[in-house]
């Protein structure tokens, strides 16, 4: 079995796990999560405060869906007690950014302004005009919606401005000479 799939998955205080023949409920204090289990490869087991992922037969594809199944669950585990976050800065002149209710109005040297709603979970912040701060429990989701708000100007490489991840490095190129 692989390494990562034999350490069991510790339960914090305050969730708890549903476990069904195809698919595992968590519930926390943020919310709460469902994963679905491949029954031909794996399965879970819970003991008083841990969830074990064991394999269902002795085949490499199990080795391997074990280990990820035992990944997404520890995903899950902590997004609902502890939640996600990544935050975005905006650098350039003019650019800014405004949470209303589940919309971004982002200003980013367009003709237009650009609206992006938020999808179900995700809460957008914005703690001053350059700041975006991204907040939910599904990890994935959360990385998402980072990744298609960085999309719309993403860093450029002469200036640096547009979109970035807080603490991304951006390597600037030297402008053409004559």
């Amino acid at each position: 079995m692989s390494r990562v799939a034999k350490q069991p998955v510790a339960l914090p205080k305050g969730v708890t796990a549903t476990i069904s023949p195809d698919s595992i409920a968590v519930k926390g204090a943020k919310g709460s999560l469902s994963l679905a289990i491949n029954n031909k490869y794996v399965k879970i087991v819970q003991d008083a405060d841990a969830l074990k992922v064991e394999k269902a037969n002795d085949s490499r594809e199990a080795d391997m869906v074990a280990g990820s199944t035992r990944a997404h669950l520890a995903n899950i585990v902590e997004g609902v007690s502890k939640g996600y976050e990544r935050k975005l800065e905006l650098v350039g002149v003019g650019y800014r950014a405004q949470a209303q209710g589940k919309n971004l109005n982002l200003t980013l040297g367009f003709s237009h302004p650009v609206v992006y709603e938020s999808p179900e979970g995700i809460t957008i912040e914005t703690p001053s005009q350059t700041e975006i701060l991204i907040k939910g429990t599904d990890v994935q989701k959360v990385g998402q919606v980072a990744a298609d708000i960085r999309a719309f100007r993403p860093p450029e490489p002469y200036k640096g401005k547009g979109v970035r991840y807080s603490g991304e490095k951006i390597e600037l190129k030297e402008a053409k000479k004559k």
